[in-house]
């Protein structure tokens, strides 16, 4: 077996009361468990030995869904766990808060983007600060289901989960209640920053 469950970079515990531990547990060792156990049924031998990434990749441009669903869903699991952070740091990283001002003209304004991506998701989904390869101005956008960034241009920088079991255990049908404690207490600026550095 090559792809495991990765360790969470925090306690279950760690979100609350913005994500309940009920909700982690739910969450990080049911549904992203799942994922990583249909990935590997899904992958043949050949492929044991290519990164989830490549896997993402490939099976994107097959439209191969049995292995790019779990393949996705991994990942952007990953992704958005290191996301969030307990600490609830302030943005300090000054090449990403001159970035965020040429793009949305401050950091508010990238937080209601992002909010509203989030709450005008149909169904679900994912949203992403994203950063172009050439130097263009961040995005926000809203994927469906599983899709991701990867295969194309841009470059995550966060996601916030907008499927349901992200947030239905402790705001039921409250999305923008989920969103708003995620983007004012558990926004990972120290990852955002050192995913544009990469």
């Amino acid at each position: 077996m090559k792809f495991a469950l990765p360790d969470l970079p925090y306690s279950q515990d760690a979100l609350e009361p913005v994500i309940s531990k009920r909700t982690m547990f739910h969450h990080y060792e049911k549904h992203h468990a799942s994922y990583v156990k249909k990935l590997e049924s899904a992958l043949d031998d050949s492929r044991r030995d290519d990164s989830l990434e490549q896997i993402i990749g490939d099976s994107y441009r097959r439209e191969d869904a049995s292995v790019f669903n779990p393949a996705a869903q991994v990942w952007n699991h990953t992704f958005y766990w290191n996301s969030m952070s307990p600490d609830n740091e302030r943005l300090k990283d000054e090449r990403l808060i001159s970035l965020i001002d040429a793009s949305f003209g401050s950091v508010d304004k990238l937080l209601q983007e992002f909010r509203d991506a989030v709450l005008n998701q149909f169904g679900s989904g994912w949203a992403w600060l994203l950063a172009s390869p050439d130097g263009e101005p961040l995005q926000v956008k809203s994927t469906t289901d599983a899709v991701n960034p990867l295969p194309g241009e841009f470059k995550p920088l966060l996601t916030v989960d907008v499927w349901e079991h992200a947030y239905y255990l402790d705001y039921q049908q409250d999305r923008a209640a989920y969103v708003d404690g995620f983007l004012d207490k558990l926004v990972n600026w120290r990852f955002a920053a050192e995913n544009l550095d990469r």
